[in-house]
């Protein structure tokens, strides 16, 4: 079965690369190359400024979801096609972002579509009753993925982690739960804990009773002996009902974990009573058919879902798992157990099911996994060898199709909890480096690149080698205006 991931990075070397990133300041560019981003989006993207000015009117921010809050204001874009974006004012980009990574395929592709429309015609987007696509998705991912014998659908990733919490301690009867530290698991209160850095504990759950982390710990990243420890305590209190993890790391593997780290977290799972789950929102399908669990060849007991299950289409999350734990997710007038509180009426609806269906049948007919991993080195191994032309600190590595991009480094901070009262400089160095990284997100859009705010990239199966040729040359436009200071 193909992985995009066919050579898997050196965690310890990439972590040493970006401590060293982290200890010197991060270098700007020359003043007269800033005058010339700004300049583009002045002269350019006139069109999307005044779109984005009328919808903070009525809309917070003037948009509605994270990954379009860019440097210095968000683009309005009107069309995707393949491995392009268009946006209002008529401009062609790159897109590495790729919806946040759901469209391995490339973006609104017609082999998708088409069907879909069908279906659409046929049907409509929903009945509240059951569709035979929802059985034909559900089937289709337990047939690839080695841990899931059944699967539920439900409206988001978000959704999908709540629901897993709820039948993990339906399941084993215990409290608490422990996640990587700086991992997202979503925006539930119970899990804004320790996210984008760890150590942070609740300091970035604005608006969450710091209650609600009575029963959440975390533990540091890659460090088995951390997580022992928690779990060791938590014997003491309850026990623990599952560890959360992004088998590459948090964050979609921003901090690399070692090729056997999954191993040794279900070895600790096993032996202290908990589920382990696997937070597979980006990794399913971008790493491989079969996920990283497929790729690791380690079983968790419940597989985390998102976007990707519908293809970029609306709607798109899920739990799957084994059967013995997924029964406490049965839905219907099936009685005699407790249930899990888990709802969703838009979800599984016959547009979301069919998209995401048609979605992995085409990924799977096409090998979009190979081809986007293929992409994703050759982006990789470009964007190294022009770090090393202008002799740059930064650091670029990729986990299949998922590629990282470092030049601020913003949450590869370390905060020392010895150190309590260091926590809040460690957040505000963190947040002015985002806005470093922001900037350099900008200048890849002046150059015609579209990124996840400037760390991430994301490639799919439409990136060629004359796609990736093309955006090396823009990178390497961005990367020969910076000033580096000794």
């Amino acid at each position: 079965m193909g992985f995009s991931l066919t050579r898997y990075p050196d965690a310890a070397e990439v972590m040493a690369d970006l401590k060293t990133l982290v200890s010197r300041p991060t270098p700007l560019f020359n003043e007269e190359y800033r005058r010339k981003v700004d300049d583009y989006f002045d002269r350019k993207c006139a069109l999307s400024r005044e779109m984005i000015e009328k919808a903070k009117t009525r809309i917070p921010g003037g948009v509605q979801h994270n990954l379009a809050f860019n440097h210095p204001f968000p683009l309005v874009i009107d069309r995707a096609e393949g491995a392009y974006l268009y946006d209002r004012d008529g401009n062609r980009y790159i897109d590495f972002l790729q919806a946040g990574g759901p469209t391995l395929l490339g973006s609104n592709m017609p082999e998708v579509r088409d069907k879909v429309m069908e279906v659409l015609n046929h049907t409509g987007p929903v009945t509240g009753l059951f569709h035979e696509y929802e059985f034909l998705l559900a089937d289709k991912i337990a047939s690839l993925f080695p841990a899931v014998d059944m699967f539920r659908m439900l409206g988001s990733g978000t959704e999908a982690c709540m629901a897993s919490i709820r039948v993990a301690r339906l399941a084993t009867k215990h409290r608490n739960v422990v996640k990587m530290g700086g991992a997202y698991h979503g925006w539930s209160d119970q899990l804004a804990y320790g996210i984008r850095l760890p150590g942070t504990m609740h300091l970035e759950a604005h608006g969450v009773p710091r209650h609600m982390f009575k029963y959440t710990q975390e533990f540091y990243p890659n460090d088995l002996n951390s997580l022992e420890r928690v779990l060791r305590r938590n014997l003491l209190r309850g026990g623990t009902a599952a560890v959360l993890i992004e088998p590459v790391g948090p964050e979609s593997g921003t901090r690399p974990l070692d090729r056997d780290f999954n191993a040794g977290v279900r070895a600790l799972c096993d032996k202290c009573g908990a589920l382990m789950i696997f937070d597979e929102v980006v990794t399913a399908f971008r790493i491989g058919l079969s996920g990283a669990q497929g790729y690791f060849g380690v079983e968790p007991d419940l597989t985390i879902f998102g976007k990707i299950v519908a293809g970029g289409y609306p709607s798109a999350g899920g739990l799957g798992g084994k059967e013995r734990y997924m029964k406490f997710l049965a839905a219907g007038l099936q009685s005699g157990q407790k249930k899990a509180l888990v709802g969703g009426t838009m979800a599984a609806n016959p547009l979301s099911s069919a998209a995401g269906y048609f979605t992995i049948c085409e990924m799977e007919k096409q090998g979009s996994c190979e081809k986007a991993g293929t992409a994703a080195d050759k982006l990789t191994d470009g964007l190294k060898a022009i770090m090393e032309k202008y002799r740059l600190p930064f650091v670029a590595f990729n986990q299949g199709a998922i590629c990282h991009l470092e030049t601020g480094a913003a949450m590869l901070l370390d905060i020392d909890l010895k150190r309590f009262w260091t926590i809040r400089n460690t957040i505000r160095e963190a947040r002015s480096r985002k806005t470093v990284m922001e900037q350099y997100g900008a200048a890849y859009t002046a150059e015609g690149i579209i990124t996840l705010a400037g760390s991430r990239l994301y490639t799919s199966a439409q990136d060629t080698d004359e796609v990736i040729d093309d955006a090396l040359e823009r990178f390497d436009r961005v990367f020969r205006e910076v000033a580096v200071t000794a």
